[in-house]
Order: C-alpha cells, then structure tokens, then sequence
C-alpha cells in the first residue's frame, strides 16, 4: 500500500477536503463539477482509511495477550488489516449484509469502531479465513448502542466489550477451527488483559442461540424480533461473561 504523505498531517487533509467538497466552480459545466465532487469524495474516503489503519494498528500493538496458535494472530500490521477488511467485505457481499455492513471503500469493510477494537484473524495454510473484533468500551461507546443502551450494564461490570464482525469462509463443513479458536482468543483477551473485562456483548440471528447458551455465562439482553438494522431477521443481543465459561466452552474451546 502506498501512504499518504506524513508530512501533511491527516487532520489537515481532512479539513481542507471537507472546505472543497461542495464547492463549485461558477465558470465551469456541472458535469465538471460532478466530476470533481466525487473525487474528493474517493480521497475523503481514502484519508479516512488511512486513519482507521494507523489508529488500529496502534491501538492492537498494546493488547497484552499470550497465544500459542500459530495461526491465530492480532493485526499489528497494515497488510493484514486490510486483508481483514477485504475478507469481510467478501463474506458480507455473499451473506447478503451490505446494506446492514457497507464497505466505505469497495472491497473494503471497516468502520470507526475498528481504531479501538482488538482485531483477530485466523489463517489456514497461509490462508486468512476468519475475523472477528472486540470492540473495546470508550467514550464512543459500543456498536450495537443506537439500538439499544449498555448503559445499565456498565454499573455493575468493570469493563464492556462488544464482539462483531465475525467472519468465516465456509467450507460446507460448519463453523470449522476458524470459530474455536478465535472464540478461544476472544476468551483470553478478555480475561488476560490487566485491564480485565469481564462482560462482552454481541448480537446474534436467534436460530444461532442455542449453541451460544452452551456457553455458560450467557443472557439474553433484549429480542430484535423485526431485525438488525437492515437485517430482516429475528436477532438477540446477548451478554457473556467469560469468567463463567461453561464445561462444555472450557473443554470444546480452550483446550
């Protein structure tokens, strides 16, 4: 990937597109102008990944986590990030989540959320083909938030997550290693970090549930009967706390 030129810094580039992006050249057709618009949009597009990938590579090079799978790892380089993002752009285009999960950039899915979230992929021979992220609690707050408040939630827990973007290529054979073993590096993160956090969210198509609810640990938070978002189907949003892993999670997960 060729990068932008650190001299001129992003916030700079940002403010003088946003200046220009609506400006129009009295003199010149409205085709030109068209034209020159959508450009600017690209490169506004084009700085905000940027961003997304030096905040986000900054953000998983402090996560402290002790792993021995040679094939799960967290993106602390540009190239796997945006492996990750192409990935998930993939699945989502096949699954059908575009308009739920939009790429920014075509072929590329990503979103403010990823600059503080722990990114992990999964590769076989050589191979990446699974994702998911842990989307650390901030000020921001968390991704499924404008659909439903956390808030109660974080009286009684030192510290929120929320899990999204869970991608896995298919091979007709089920959710395969891919989802052990990033479930499992989900569970270390979780409980490994010196800032330890003890509850994780995450949304999921209420068919999945029953396996979930072998988690031990885990509540039903709220119903989306009429969908997520641009979802049409029945979801959950659950809560786990890892700390109450299950036998069946403990020995289906973490050995």
């Amino acid at each position: 990937m060729v990068y932008l030129n650190r001299n001129v810094t992003l916030n700079q580039l940002k403010e003088v597109v946003q200046k220009n992006i609506n400006h129009k050249i009295d003199y010149m057709s409205d085709d030109f102008n068209n034209e020159q618009k959508s450009a600017l949009e690209l490169f506004q597009k084009r700085i905000f990944l940027e961003e997304v990938i030096e905040e986000t590579i900054s953000f998983n090079k402090k996560i402290s986590w002790e792993n021995n799978n040679k094939n799960l790892h967290l993106t602390t380089n540009a190239e796997d990030l945006i492996d990750v993002f192409k990935l998930r752009s993939d699945i989502y285009l096949k699954m059908n989540y575009q308009n739920e999960c939009p790429d920014i950039v075509e072929g590329l899915n990503f979103d403010a959320y990823d600059k503080n979230s722990a990114i992990l992929f999964y590769k076989n021979n050589n191979q990446m083909t699974g994702s998911i992220r842990i989307i650390i609690d901030s000020k921001t707050k968390l991704q499924s938030e404008d659909k439903y408040s956390f808030d109660y939630l974080r009286n009684d827990f030192n510290k929120l997550c929320e899990l999204s973007r869970l991608v896995v290529q298919q091979n007709n054979k089920g959710l395969g290693l891919e989802f052990k073993h990033m479930f499992k590096g989900v569970h270390q993160i979780c409980t490994n970090n010196h800032n330890k956090i003890d509850l994780a969210l995450f949304c999921v198509m209420k068919e999945h549930y029953k396996l979930y609810s072998k988690f031990g640990g885990v509540h039903i938070e709220k119903s989306l009967e009429e969908g997520y978002g641009k979802i049409n189907k029945p979801f959950f949003i659950l809560s786990w706390e890892p700390t109450l892993s299950s036998h069946y999670f403990k020995k289906v997960f973490l050995k």
